[in-house]
């Protein structure tokens, strides 16, 4: 789940169900000869059907040491994609970009010297704020060295310019060169006011992601946001070690969104010390930003920051195959998972581990889970007679934990046309507490997708329903929201909290856990004790729904009155005017 690297967090529904010297214009390093296939999943049988033992040794080999916790660019990610296409090869799909398993993405790679500082002049009064400490921030210009001297500091609420909300927290204030300080979530959350946005329920404009975006468009010279763990669903560790050693970008060129200077987060403590002093209470401000009619607040202090990058221009690959429809090729269902996590932090440039700490990122749940579902669905397409009418594509991208970076450069330049892509089917962070009574679907009301999941899922005896924490805006952050921002019908679903051992309350006691103990931490690593029969069960629901799709001639949509159903539509209109235009009218 994305980090910023890592913060589209797509977590698990519910948190378990739920990046110096100047290298920029060196080229890109020669990449290594691929390795062999790691010798856990070499000695293993696979079977062409789901099963749990073959879903562990993936798991066990994508999480394992030697892997190296699968950061992109890294030695870590030669193994994890040759291994990828290695068990596609074995299965005999297709490479599925041209004649290549790999779509090459290319990325901007920078490291924040860790001993920055943010010095800020509180009412003529000097103050530091320290990296990792009291606050993150990293850039995402490509420049080795960025100079921020004496910005005025403002108080933007959330830092959101919704016209169709009535809602603009810039509103008669010019921030052109200054910092701006903001809350995390949108205001319905913290207000607890149905009436807000969508109340309790997180939208785009709650993510970090579209902060950073608008402030970028209204001339910002940088921008921090506001910590707090409920606000972010995650504690300030995560944070942490989320702005810690590399961060990935696609390069300008590839990526037209406007970008600062300077972004990042302040830990409530700093902020709340700060505004203290300055005669603000951040509660009072919270109060404030949660009023429709909110008047950005100049602050009496100003920022100055010298961040030094490490930078470099590298690439990564997404992972991508092909099992070709009999009868309607040029259509496809996609599956998907991303690949990549943060990494092991003892390389050089990352921030020094204490003795003995393990520095290995090894991303057993988030996402090996994910990407040994993909390739067990895949097994069993590959095993299934009669073959399916549409092709399966079997998509496996990078940069997920940088912002969704490797599925936003697929969607750009797809292997298969938007227009006849009928839908893309994500696995993220696969839930391993055994069988449950029902599947969560993150975003739940969106598609024709759920009317096709609930067919499956009733053949198990389970239902379906919202994830536990809309809140927490996990349906932005995940791979399948730049193909449903495109307007491609997107399903995100896993097993849900309510499990036969132990009912709701192990379930969600098992999710705070993960959350708390494991979430972007070393510790997310296999063990033997997951019970995996609740994955097998979520793997088969959604095989069944990828099995009904590409046996027939449907076009799921998306449900009336969802965001996305305008993008939709102007797929479906491509692809009727491409219908009419080809020399036998076919689709």
């Amino acid at each position: 789940m994305s980090r910023h690297r890592l913060f589209f967090a797509a977590a698990v529904a519910g948190t378990l169900v739920a990046g110096g010297c100047d290298r920029e214009s060196a080229p890109a390093p020669a990449a290594a000869p691929a390795p062999a296939v790691a010798p856990q999943a070499a000695a293993t049988n696979f079977q062409p059907t789901i099963t749990a033992d073959d879903f562990v040794a993936h798991v066990k080999t994508l999480a394992s040491d030697e892997f190296e916790g699968r950061a992109p660019g890294s030695a870590g990610e030669e193994k994890t994609v040759e291994y990828l296409k290695a068990q596609f090869q074995r299965m005999g799909l297709q490479p599925g970009n041209g004649d290549s398993y790999f779509q090459t993405v290319p990325m901007v790679e920078s490291t924040a010297d860790p001993n920055t500082v943010l010095r800020l002049d509180v009412d003529g009064k000097p103050r530091e704020l320290k990296f990792g400490t009291d606050m993150v921030v990293g850039t995402r210009t490509g420049q080795q060295k960025v100079s921020i001297k004496d910005s005025d500091l403002v108080f933007v609420g959330y830092g959101v310019n919704a016209p169709e909300q009535n809602w603009n927290d810039y509103a008669g204030v010019d921030v052109k060169g200054k910092t701006v300080v903001m809350l995390v979530n949108d205001p319905g959350f913290h207000a607890q006011d149905p009436k807000l946005f969508e109340g309790k329920r997180m939208t785009y404009y709650g993510r970090w992601t579209y902060k950073f975006e608008e402030a970028a468009r209204q001339g910002a010279a940088a921008a921090l946001i506001i910590h707090d763990t409920e606000g972010a669903s995650y504690g300030w560790d995560v944070v942490k070690n989320s702005w810690s050693g590399a961060q990935f970008d696609l390069p300008a060129s590839d990526d037209p969104e406007p970008r600062l200077p300077a972004q990042g987060w302040i830990s409530a403590d700093a902020a709340r010390t700060l505004l203290r002093d300055l005669g603000h209470d951040l509660d009072g401000l919270y109060r404030a930003a949660n009023q429709r009619g909110f008047k950005a607040i100049p602050l009496d202090a100003s920022a100055s920051l010298e961040l030094d990058s490490q930078i470099s221009r590298k690439s990564s690959r997404n992972v991508v195959a092909k099992l070709p429809g009999a009868k309607r090729p040029d259509e496809a269902i996609v599956y998907m998972a991303h690949w990549d996590h943060l990494g092991n932090h003892a390389h050089e440039g990352e921030p020094a581990p204490a003795a003995g700490e393990d520095a290995i990122y090894n991303g057993a749940i988030d996402n090996a889970t994910g990407v040994a579902g993909i390739l067990e669905i895949a097994g069993a397409f590959a095993a299934q007679n009669p073959k399916p009418d549409r092709s399966v594509v079997f998509l496996a991208v990078t940069l997920e934990e940088s912002g969704l970076l490797g599925s936003k450069y697929y969607v750009a330049h797809p292997s298969m046309p938007l227009e006849k892509t009928v839908a893309v089917i994500n696995l993220d962070a696969m839930p391993v507490l055994g069988p449950s009574r029902d599947m969560t679907v993150v975003g739940f009301g969106s598609s024709e997708l759920e009317d096709m999941l609930k067919t499956a899922a009733d053949g198990q005896g389970r239902v379906l329903h919202a994830e536990a924490t809309p809140e927490d805006g996990f349906y932005f952050r995940s791979d399948h929201f730049n193909f449903a921002k495109a307007g491609v019908p997107a399903l995100y679903a896993k097993g849900g909290e309510d499990l036969i051992e132990g009912g709701t309350g192990a379930g969600q006691a098992a999710q705070v856990d993960y959350r708390d103990n494991r979430y972007h931490k070393p510790s997310d690593q296999y063990d033997a004790s997951w019970n995996v029969t609740g994955v097998v069960q979520d793997l088969e629901a959604l095989y069944a729904v990828g099995r009904e799709l590409s046996g027939n001639e449907r076009w799921p949509k998306w449900y009336e009155g969802n965001a996305f159903r305008a993008a939709g539509d102007r797929l479906q209109a491509q692809r009727g005017e491409a219908a009419a235009t080809s020399p036998s009218g076919a689709p």
